[in-house]
């Protein structure tokens, strides 16, 4: 996720401290940190675990820290939520005898390290401890993660379900938003995916609209690399070329039929063609595409003179927009096949000496 304020460069991952996934585009941001807080320290601070139940008390004291970043966003009527948050929360407890006696007071912590807009659907991991590791201690621990577990995650839900709605934009932006459209998207497959045979003159490119698909277009670049067709060929085929290059998590796979992995996770899809030297056909796809929504390449490799590549690409069937409504697909598309990937590989290899 980018850091609020600036601007993304999905195609790679940039440095970073908390290590933490870039996952959203470059839009006007309402910065959400102060209402997130304050809207944790409401729904967390003071509340009731255990009353007595067993001989035990056990409440929320407060809410310790909310790290990390929150936004939200609107864009063509909608509403885009982005966050990423660590909480600390304080607990006190007590267990006391039959005669009402004190056996002993604890506190402790709670620890959520990843609350974040990505896996809003589901529960977020939750550390409990104490700081008396004692018998006493331990039974109250036990007794916490049993009963305050799921009130806290039920706290929390109510949270993300704010933070969709507009978090504390929600007032300024109901009356922006447009109706959600029926249906995931188009559904595309490895039997109803189309190259184009047309390509651009050597040292051009152009971005050209699709025929076929109404709100999909074709990509075609040209790229010209001092190596032989071998040279370029294996590197698109190396995942450890491809995390030098990208310096990015690569899973890559050199079969027909075999799955890759690349930036960090970012882009995904499956080998569905492969001439050794010659041709790269895949089933490739953005994470925040519509589920079930692929597009095709094709590379082509071919040699005019010795020690001359030139690199044909044909991407058919981009969407024009992703599941979020950012419309700038294709222009960041193809701008990451130029920068992040043809134009790093020269630097890193040496192919455009």
């Amino acid at each position: 996720m980018a850091k609020f304020g600036e601007g993304d460069k999905r195609w790679i991952v940039e440095d970073r401290a908390d290590g933490a996934n870039v996952h959203n585009w470059h839009w006007a941001e309402k910065d959400c940190m102060p209402w997130a807080k304050k809207r944790f320290a409401d729904l967390l601070e003071g509340i009731p675990i255990l009353e007595g139940s067993g001989g035990l008390w056990i409440s929320m004291n407060k809410v310790e820290s909310v790290t990390g970043e929150a936004y939200v966003n609107i864009r063509k009527g909608k509403i885009i939520p982005g966050y990423e948050l660590t909480v600390s929360l304080s607990w006190e407890g007590k267990a006391i005898d039959g005669e009402g006696n004190t056996l002993a007071e604890v506190t402790g912590k709670v620890e959520m390290p990843y609350i974040a807009d990505e896996n809003a659907d589901e529960d977020p991991e939750l550390k409990v401890s104490v700081l008396d590791e004692g018998p006493v201690g331990r039974r109250l621990k036990e007794a916490f993660l049993a009963t305050g577990k799921a009130i806290i995650l039920e706290r929390v839900s109510k949270f993300v379900k704010e933070m969709k709605q507009g978090g504390p934009a929600k007032d300024e932006l109901e009356g922006k938003v447009a109706p959600k459209a029926s249906g995931s998207g188009v559904k595309t497959g490895l039997k109803d995916t189309k190259v184009a045979s047309s390509v651009v003159a050597p040292g051009k490119e152009s971005s050209q609209k699709s025929k076929g698909k109404e709100g999909f277009k074709t990509i075609t670049l040209t790229e010209r690399f001092h190596c032989r067709p071998h040279d370029i060929y294996s590197t698109l085929l190396d995942e450890n070329r491809w995390k030098g290059f990208t310096q990015s998590k690569a899973n890559v796979s050199k079969e027909v039929g075999g799955h890759f992995s690349i930036f960090d996770g970012s882009v995904v899809g499956i080998n569905m063609k492969l001439e050794e030297d010659k041709l790269i056909m895949q089933k490739w796809r953005f994470q925040n595409w519509h589920d079930g929504q692929y597009s095709t390449v094709c590379l082509t490799f071919e040699e005019p003179e010795i020690g001359v590549t030139i690199v044909k690409l044909t991407q058919t069937d981009v969407p024009e927009e992703d599941r979020f409504g950012n419309a700038t697909v294709v222009e960041n598309t193809q701008r990451g096949w130029k920068e992040h990937i043809f134009h790093r590989i020269r630097a890193v290899f040496g192919f455009g000496i």
